[in-house]
């Protein structure tokens, strides 16, 4: 096994302590660091099908994104300029009303794992508040929102359709959240819906290649 599959299967298989110096051993075998960083991602995919298959559940998911992390920091002198985020900036953050992070905190670590910089507004984030991270951020090329309680779809509503008016370009939208389907996506104007963590680093990457 070369070492960038040993580094691919490792990532999978969530082996935080193991993942750097493997990355390092392959730096030092003359891999390309962005081979490295393309066999990781890939790993994370797999996590991501096999969670929303129901293979794997959340603990793993979060331990094989810890691992793909501490590769990354290995790499990162490596890379050139931002292949890490090649695919641009993601603002995302749990709508107006709702303090729920921990599937927010799981879609941005797969979508940050897919190639993107994140910029992570934490909980109970105003429609404005978006708006304004849009703008504040260069090259932003999704925003995520994200919402668990029925009681907060209004809020979702809003902020979509804030977001929207606001007269910014150059992103896609994509909503997820446990009362969140892809016809109330439809209904509100996101672009994309996305069931779980791991649906949502596909989409994400799918949306932006496509645009």
């Amino acid at each position: 096994m070369s070492k960038i599959e040993e580094v691919k299967a490792n990532v999978e298989t969530g082996k935080t302590k193991l993942v750097p110096g493997l990355v390092q051993a392959a730096l030092d075998e003359g891999n390309p660091a962005e081979a490295i960083l393309e066999a990781m991602v890939a790993a994370m995919g797999v996590v991501g099908d096999k969670f929303s298959s129901g293979e794997l559940f959340v603990p793993e998911m979060l331990i094989a994104a810890k691992a793909m992390a501490k590769g990354v920091e290995v790499l990162k002198p490596h890379l050139a300029g931002t292949a890490a985020t090649a695919l641009g900036t993601c603002v995302i953050g749990t709508v107006r009303g709702d303090l729920h992070d921990i599937g927010k905190n799981l879609v941005a670590m797969m979508i940050e794992s897919a190639g993107f910089d994140m910029v992570d507004l934490g909980v109970d984030v105003s429609a404005a508040k978006f708006v304004e991270a849009i703008k504040a951020n260069p090259n932003v090329k999704l925003v995520a929102c994200s919402g668990l309680l029925s009681t907060t779809m209004p809020a979702m509503k809003e902020t979509v359709a804030t977001i929207k008016e606001s007269g910014l370009t150059g992103f896609k939208v994509i909503v997820g959240g446990a009362p969140v389907t892809p016809e109330f996506a439809a209904e509100i104007g996101a672009d994309a819906y996305a069931p779980d963590a791991g649906k949502a680093a596909s989409k994400a990457k799918e949306l932006v290649m496509a645009a």
